[in-house]
């Protein structure tokens, strides 16, 4: 299933939505223009799990990629799959939240994917990039905020192509318990040990995040006093 767009259209415009699109693009690019020292890149700024259990390096430093680790990715599939769902489930978020508390509720729930990965697979070396964490803590509050919409969603099946439109709430739902199946089998792996492939336990973290936080960062809705 591919998604292509919601049915609720976002009532201001998701300046902050487009940045964190545009800045992802950009830090995917600056990534391809490194060549040979991509590598090296990566290891330096993205999550590596044992280096944070052991404290290998400085302390700064290592915080610091809790953030970095977002904006990178790892290829075009990586990147072009994260920002379609940043695309499509960002802007009701981001309108609902108001901008600055978007911008640090995407953030926030970014780290706590991250951490969450790190405490599935502890001596993982491989260092962990890409947005879908923090994604994943935006479709766990549009999961709560807006669970009657629908999702415009690409089937295949067999050789049939079919445009279906799914209700948000068994989407997302779907979705999360794919990841949770996944990420279960994955202490079983040679992958979960290494911590190597997709970061399961990023998604599931970023997911419930996004829910709790959303009790944080929900804006109160405004009541107008009418005197009789």
């Amino acid at each position: 299933m591919i998604p292509l767009k919601d049915t609720i259209p976002s009532r201001t415009f998701p300046f902050v939505n487009y940045v964190l699109i545009g800045v992802n693009i950009y830090c995917f690019l600056y990534q391809l223009s490194l060549g040979y020292s991509l590598e090296k890149f990566i290891y330096t700024w993205g999550v590596v799990p044992l280096r944070i259990k052991t404290l290998h390096g400085d302390p700064f430093h290592i915080l610091m990629t809790f953030i970095t680790s977002i904006f990178l990715h790892g290829g075009w599939l990586h990147l072009l799959g994260n920002m379609l769902y940043l695309y499509i489930f960002g802007d009701n978020v981001e309108d609902r939240l108001g901008h600055f508390r978007y911008l640090l509720f995407y953030l926030l729930c970014g780290v706590f994917a991250s951490i969450v990965q790190v405490l599935s697979a502890p001596d993982a070396w491989v260092p962990m990039v890409g947005a879908s964490g923090a994604i994943a803590g935006v479709m766990g509050a549009y999961f709560c905020l807006f669970p009657y919409s629908r999702v415009v969603t690409l089937v295949f099946i067999f050789f049939f192509i079919e445009f279906i439109e799914i209700p948000a709430f068994f989407f997302l739902l779907f979705w999360f318990v794919l990841q949770f199946l996944n990420g279960t089998l994955s202490f079983s792996s040679q992958s979960g040990a290494a911590g190597g492939g997709v970061a399961w336990w990023a998604h599931i973290g970023g997911f419930v995040a996004g829910i709790l936080l959303l009790l944080v960062f929900k804006r109160r809705r405004q009541y107008r006093v009418v005197w009789r």
